[in-house]
């Protein structure tokens, strides 16, 4: 994210060493990405435009706009679902990129907005919510919130004054880890979900 500081990066999780990269053209704010076949498709803030990089060589292939805002997008492995910082989330065609539904996303029936980054992970859509440490865990039948992660506490305080917010979720499904970081954050943390008794 940021203007003129938005990349694409491909990185050594365990060094952090960035590998190869592609800046965005600094009028674009990078927002976010997901993974759908060969293709990585990428979000930008405000300016209603949505990159599809080729994975094999990080070009720009193809473009598209949406109506709103850009923050968050996932895909459940048929369509593309994406975030605008409102409490809705918008259905897309991967290949046309319209919209083809919406939910509502609601905790104890109250609308739930500021819904950041997502995840798709095991058949609930995972959603930081901007500003906060928390993860909203979503039922993409219904919009009901049906759980939380509370990830306050990972950076320390003196890793927290140069970093900005949670809005980093990634799951890898075949070693079934799910990795989180932020805006500015340091490190990139594999988290274990534990439920709170």
């Amino acid at each position: 994210g940021l203007y003129g500081r938005s990349t694409l990066r491909e990185t050594g999780l365990e060094t952090g060493e960035v590998v190869r990269y592609r800046e965005l053209s600094s009028q674009l704010f990078g927002e976010g990405i997901t993974l759908f076949g060969d293709r990585l498709i990428q979000l930008t803030w405000r300016s209603g435009i949505g990159l599809v990089w080729d994975l094999e060589n990080f070009t720009v292939v193809r473009t598209f706009v949406y109506p709103t805002e850009g923050w968050g997008i996932t895909s459940d492995g048929h369509r593309l679902i994406m975030s605008d910082g409102t409490s809705t989330l918008r259905f897309l065609d991967p290949e046309t990129f319209r919209a083809t539904g919406a939910v509502e996303v609601l905790n104890e029936g109250t609308p739930l907005s500021n819904l950041n980054e997502l995840e798709y992970v095991e058949g609930l859509i995972y959603a930081n919510v901007w500003e906060t440490d928390d993860i909203a865990i979503i039922s993409p039948e219904t919009g009901v919130v049906v759980g939380w992660l509370d990830l306050s506490g990972l950076l320390t305080e003196d890793e927290r004054r140069d970093a900005d917010v949670l809005n980093g979720i990634a799951y890898d499904s075949e070693n079934k880890r799910l990795l989180v970081t932020g805006k500015l954050w340091p490190k990139i943390f594999e988290i274990r979900v534990v439920t709170k008794d």
